[in-house]
C-alpha cells in the first residue's frame, strides 16, 4: 500500500473562514488516511457534516474528541451532557464509518507501518497546575484572578461523574486496559486532543491555562506504548517537538485570528507517516 497518514485538529468550523479551509482539505492519493484530533466544532450537526465530508474524501478517518465537541453549547439543539454526549458523538461517527476511541484500533499498513493508530480520550485532571500552586483549588483561584478561565468550566459537564477529574480517571483506566492489551511488538501513533506531556504547555502566553490541557498520568505513555509519533492539538501552536526521542506533532488549525497572523494561507494537514520531519504536508 502507498499513501499518507495525515492529521489535523481544531478545525473550529463555526467560523466561516475555517469552513473554507476545511473545504480545501484533500488527499494526495486514494490510500490517504486522515486523523482528526478534536475540536471540529461545538454543534453536533456541524461535527457530523464536517466528518461526513472528510470521510467522503479519505480512505479512512480517525477521530478523537476535543473539549469543544463535549460542550453542551446553548446554541446546540442537542442538549446531551457529559458521557451521554460523548456516546452520541461516537454513534454519529460509527454511522459515518469514522473510527473513534471506542472502536478497534486500525493498523496503518502504508509507509512507516505497520503501526496501530490509537485515538485517545483522556480529558484532564487539573494536575498541570498554575506555577506556584499545589492544589486544584489554588490553581483555579489563580486562573480566575488572572482572568484566564477555560470555557469548559461553564459548558463541559461531566455527568454522571461528580467532576471532570473523576471522568478523566475513568477514561484513563479504560484506555490503559486497551493499550496494555496491544501486541507488544506493534508500534503506535497515539492521537489525543490534549498533549500527553506537560512540556508543550511551557510556551503558553498564559501558564494558568495549562490546567485544562492534560494530566500528569499520561507523561510516560509515549514511551510505554511504543509511540513512533504522538499527535495532539488544543494549544493552537502547530509545531514539531521531541520528548524522550519520540516525535510530537501539534496539528491544530486554530481560530482565524490566530492563523491569519502568520501571513500565509493555512495548510493545516500535517503528514504523520511517512515521516516528513518538521515540514508541513
Amino acid at each position: 500500500m502507498t499513501g499518507n497518514l495525515f492529521a489535523v485538529s481544531d478545525l473550529h468550523v463555526s467560523y466561516a473562514e475555517n469552513r473554507t479551509v476545511v473545504d480545501g482539505l484533500r488527499p494526495e492519493t486514494p490510500d490517504d488516511w486522515l486523523i482528526v484530533a478534536g475540536d471540529v466544532g461545538e454543534k453536533v450537526a456541524d461535527i457530523e457534516r464536517t466528518l461526513a465530508e472528510l470521510r467522503g474524501r479519505f480512505a479512512a478517518v480517525i477521530w478523537a474528541p476535543g473539549n469543544h465537541e463535549l460542550w453542551t453549547h446553548p446554541s446546540d439543539p442537542v442538549t446531551l451532557r457529559g458521557v451521554a454526549r460523548y456516546e452520541a458523538l461516537v454513534q454519529v461517527c460509527r454511522d459515518l464509518g469514522v473510527l473513534t476511541p471506542e472502536d478497534d484500533f486500525a493498523v496503518w499498513p502504508g509507509p512507516g507501518g505497520p503501526v496501530a493508530v490509537v485515538p485517545l480520550f483522556q480529558l484532564y485532571d487539573y494536575s498541570f497546575r498554575a506555577p506556584g500552586t499545589s492544589t486544584k483549588e489554588e490553581s483555579l483561584s489563580r486562573a480566575y484572578a488572572a482572568g484566564v478561565v477555560c470555557t469548559d468550566e461553564m459548558l463541559l459537564h461531566p455527568d454522571p461523574f461528580p467532576d471532570r477529574e473523576s471522568w478523566c480517571a475513568d477514561r484513563l483506566a479504560r484506555t490503559r486496559r486497551r493499550l496494555d492489551a496491544l501486541d507488544p511488538a506493534l508500534s503506535t501513533v497515539l492521537v489525543s486532543h490534549w498533549p500527553l506531556v506537560r512540556e508543550p504547555t511551557d510556551v503558553l502566553w498564559h501558564p494558568e491555562f495549562a490546567q485544562w490541557c492534560g494530566t500528569e498520568l499520561t507523561a510516560d505513555w509515549h514511551v510505554r506504548y511504543r509511540a513512533v509519533v504522538a499527535v495532539y492539538g488544543h494549544l493552537h501552536i502547530p509545531r514539531t517537538t521531541h520528548y524522550d526521542g519520540v516525535r510530537f506533532e501539534e496539528v491544530s488549525l486554530g481560530y482565524p485570528r490566530e492563523w491569519k497572523r502568520r501571513g500565509v494561507p493555512p495548510r493545516p494537514m500535517r503528514r504523520i507517516l511517512p515521516d516528513a520531519g518538521a515540514g508541513r504536508a
